[in-house]
């Protein structure tokens, strides 16, 4: 019985320890403005959200600039998904830095479930060359 009780706490301690570790995410404070992925943006890109709706119907990037995206949920509970990007953002995982390599009219939706507007709750992004 104490062999058991011993491997669950050794259990909740390692989970207590993970959840403890470093935002691997996250931008360096070191002030270089150098991300994880060793690109530093050129451009910056914030899209808010409020109820069933995103802050413009249209965002424009360029082609092959590395550009810092940040995700506002100014009211309600929402998310940004852009495909294109491979980009999924939301309240707690807020910021991102991509670099568009191909051109187009892609689209942005919430996404979290956030009510009856829901489903229209889309915008566009432009990638141009």
């Amino acid at each position: 019985m104490r062999k058991a009780l011993a491997l669950i706490a050794s259990c909740m301690l390692l989970f207590v320890l993970a959840a403890c570790g470093a935002d691997k995410d996250a931008a360096p404070s070191n002030g270089t403005g150098v991300t994880d992925t060793g690109v530093a943006p050129e451009a910056e890109l914030v899209i808010s959200a409020t109820d069933y709706q995103f802050d413009k119907q249209e965002y424009t990037l360029k082609k092959g600039v590395p550009v810092q995206i940040t995700f506002k949920n100014e009211q309600g509970n929402h998310g940004v998904m852009i495909p294109a990007l491979n980009l999924q953002l939301n309240s707690k995982n807020n910021t991102a830095v991509v670099t568009p390599d191909k051109t187009g009219t892609f689209e942005i939706s919430c996404s979290i479930m956030c009510g009856s507007g829901h489903s229209k709750m889309i915008s566009k992004l432009i990638i141009e060359e």
